[in-house]
């Protein structure tokens, strides 16, 4: 996995708003509890939920807008984008919008790569990990019902999923059970 942060201009970190950056394995149900969180906080102005942008077709199983490569490196190099990584041969892109909602002391909530994190936290004032995660039969059940990956996929995305195990999150949801348990989980830490 390769990551890399925007061309940030060397100044200090923004704030005041809080960025909730949601880490964790394929399979771990990332997309399911934010979209129900999302449902939860809709009409919330305090709460924004940027659409991340990938290089990879829309589909019902994850919500983002979608560019061709080519498109997405034109953007880039016009600074649409506040954090940008590539990881499994796609580039994904946050909004730079998001700068503006913490400068208004919003919370930003999004999905990224856990290797961003750090570039994350430098630039900005108030960064929260939370990681969602679930045991390996777990995710491995999930992977194969979602039917994105093909031939060894599933393997190949299970051990990347041991990279999280030296993770240090700063809050961690294990997602076994019903999705509303690990959605009221994440809302709890938003509100805190």
């Amino acid at each position: 996995m390769t990551a890399a942060a925007s061309s940030a201009a060397k100044t200090a970190p923004i704030g005041p708003g809080r960025f909730i950056l949601v880490v964790g394995p394929s399979g771990a149900g990332k997309d399911t509890v934010l979209a129900g969180l999302r449902r939860r906080c809709a009409g919330d102005p305090e709460i924004a939920f940027p659409r991340r942008v990938v290089t990879r077709p829309v589909s019902e199983a994850e919500d983002h807008d979608s560019l061709t490569p080519e498109a997405f490196d034109a953007a880039l190099a016009q600074g649409a984008f506040a954090l940008w990584w590539q990881a499994h041969g796609l580039k994904y892109g946050i909004p730079s919008a998001v700068d503006d909602d913490i400068r208004a002391g919003r919370t930003v909530i999004c999905n990224v790569s856990r290797a961003i994190v750090g570039d994350v936290r430098a630039r900005y004032t108030n960064v929260e990990t939370v990681l969602i995660t679930a045991p390996p039969e777990v995710l491995a059940e999930r992977l194969a019902h979602r039917g994105r990956e093909s031939g060894g996929g599933v393997s190949e995305r299970l051990q990347r999923s041991d990279a999280f195990a030296g993770f240090q999150a700063d809050h961690v949801i294990e997602n076994i059970g019903a999705p509303e348990t690990a959605v009221q989980t994440l809302l709890d830490i938003i509100r805190k």
